[in-house]
This record gives structure tokens, sequence and C-alpha cells, in this order.
């Protein structure tokens, strides 16, 4: 019987280094990349002035405390706005502003390896559509596009990104299921996102041209076993933690489980 082989899945910074940081700042993104990661994951809704801007909700009340919508306010108002998450965070970050795509997209240059994983928010296709929304992002990425990759929960809209740009593309599931399984298999994107809770409890991924990436992970042991069954990343906020562990010797290799 031949040896088993130890899988490390590739670490994704979840909204940046989230564990330690306001997610979706400049501070966030900056640190996962200091500490080495490839892989970095935003969010992203349009301002009332139709700029991409990096935060997860619409709304601002969580990350900045203060009321009101990124639908309502244009970019050069929104970028005044701290998002220093004071529930969590207190007033440690005051100061830290709510970053624009291009801000984040700056802090790729000179970094040829790094990958920018883009998620277009179903909110604000609702809100402007999605031509707009779609076409809008991929304008914004053109200077580095070639490390990016556009992600959404909405299939419409990565496959939209693909037709317009060509870019590589990621799908976000709602559900691990056949019914989910006859369009990823159509689509045959690039990457497949699902949380870990919507997984089967065991038996390898399903196959094809496309590499898995797994959130919501924390643990370097579930991180193990996730990429044993055929996983290529792992999505998590605990950039520092993750990153360590996984480095640090197993006791024991993960077995690939069977289908």
């Amino acid at each position: 019987m031949p040896a088993l082989t130890l899988l490390i899945p590739q670490l994704i910074a979840h909204r940046g280094n989230a564990r330690d940081y306001p997610e979706n700042t400049l501070p966030a993104f900056a640190s996962a990349l200091g500490l080495g990661l490839q892989f970095l994951e935003l969010d992203v809704h349009l301002s009332a002035d139709g700029v991409p801007v990096v935060i997860h909700d619409h709304e601002l009340l969580r990350t900045t405390g203060q009321r009101g919508s990124v639908f309502e306010l244009r970019a050069s108002q929104l970028t005044r706005i701290d998002a220093h998450e004071p529930r969590r965070f207190g007033e440690r970050f005051r100061g830290t502003r709510i970053p624009l795509l291009t801000d984040v997209l700056a802090l790729l240059g000179g970094r040829p390896q790094a990958t920018l994983f883009v998620e277009i928010k179903r909110a604000s296709l609702a809100q402007f559509g999605l031509e707009q929304v779609v076409g809008r992002v991929l304008e914004t990425l053109t200077p580095a596009r070639s490390q990016c990759v556009v992600i959404s929960f909405d299939l419409a809209a990565v496959m939209r990104a693909r037709e317009l740009a060509g870019v590589p593309i990621g799908w976000v599931l709602s559900d691990y299921d056949a019914h989910s399984r006859i369009k990823y298999e159509a689509l045959r994107p690039e990457y497949l996102f699902c949380d870990r809770l919507k997984l089967p409890r065991s038996g390898a991924l399903w196959r094809g041209p496309w590499r898995w990436a797994i959130y919501e992970v924390d643990t370097a042991s579930l991180a193990r076993s996730l990429a044993a069954r055929g996983v290529h990343y792992v999505e998590t906020m605990a950039v520092h933690a993750m990153s360590e562990a996984l480095a640090a010797p197993s006791s024991a290799p993960t077995p690939l489980q069977g289908v």
C-alpha cells in the first residue's frame, strides 16, 4: 500500500486578514500579503455614482457604526467614512476608511503572483442591474485583470463577466446538490466556492475542470481533511493562525475518503 501524502490547501484571505483587522480594508489586505498569502478575496458594491466600493454589506452600520447605505452615497463620500468595525475593535482602528476597488488593486502592484477574487454582491445587482454592475467592475479591473477572478452567487453575473472579458470566474454555490451540479457542469467555471457547512459530511467532492474553494474554515485539521477530499483552496479570516498551523508538521496525514 503506497504511503499517504499529506495534503495542504492554499489559503485565501477572506476579506483580508479579517481576524486581526477590520474586514475588507487596506490594512487587512496588506497584512495578508505581508504574511505571504497569494490569494485574497473581497466584496464589491456600487456607490450611488457607480463606483465599485469594497464592502460586504450595502448597509453601513455593522462595519462603520453609521446608518445608511452604499447605494445612497457617492464614492467620494464613502471614502471619508471609517470602516473600523467599532463593535469588534472599538476605536482601535478609527481612521481606517472604506476603500475603493482601485485602492486594493494598487496593492497588487509588484506582486504578479497575487490573485484577487472579486465577489459581486447580489444586492448591487438588484439595485443597479447586471449590465451596469458587471460592466463597471470589469472596467475597474482592467489594469490588473490577469490577476483577478470574478465570483458571485449570481450565476448570470459570472457568465456575463466571462462573455464580456474572458476573465476566470467562480460561482459561489447556494447549495451543494444535484440541481447546482447540472448548472456548474454546463458553466464549467474555473472555481467553485461553497460554505463548508453545505458539504456532505464525507467523501470526495465532485470533480471537473474547476477548483474547489471552501469557506468558513478556521482550523488546520479541517483544512487538511478538505484537501484530502479534493479541495484546492480554503478561505479563512484567521489568516495568521491558519498560516502558522498549516506550516507546522501534522502528526498524521489524512487519507482520501471514498465517495
